[in-house]
């Protein structure tokens, strides 16, 4: 990877907002690339649409998807990502206010690599983020190879 970081699938504005904050806040130094509909990440990361002069050799560390997105769902998304030779290892994190059983469910059985729950006060919110930032991009040993 020429460098590291993160893409952020949210459309809502307030979640972003933390998000970015907590992810600043920690000492892993992060770049944070934000789309904020389902359509425009899948673009994104396979370089098509608006996306298409992206370098398509830069891949994200992982990827925080929200899973109640416009234009296409989250689902939708990591659906795209799994079906891709070049997406397909690429880790995914599903963050999302959604509790529901299926919601869980389908997202591991799309390939998600972990499922969290947005909790509802910000301080919450920040620490989850900061921890998963942590995780994905000082700890964990990702390959994108084919």
């Amino acid at each position: 990877m020429a460098r590291g970081y993160i893409l952020l699938v949210e459309d809502n504005p307030a979640d972003e907002a933390l998000t970015i904050r907590a992810l600043r806040r920690q000492q892993t130094p992060v770049e944070i690339d934000i789309v904020r509909d389902g359509q425009e990440a899948v673009d994104y990361l396979l370089c098509e649409g608006a996306h298409a002069d992206r370098d398509p050799s830069e891949m994200p560390q992982f990827v925080l998807l929200d899973l109640k997105l416009p234009k296409l769902s989250g689902h939708d998304v990591l659906r795209a990502i799994r079906a891709n030779d070049r997406t397909r290892r690429l880790p995914v994190v599903v963050m999302t206010s959604s509790s529901q059983e299926r919601d869980i469910q389908m997202s591991y059985d799309l390939g998600a690599n972990s499922y969290v729950r947005k909790p509802v006060d910000s301080g919450a919110f920040s620490d989850v983020v900061q921890q998963l930032g942590l995780y994905w991009l000082a700890t964990n040993e990702t390959s994108m190879g084919t």
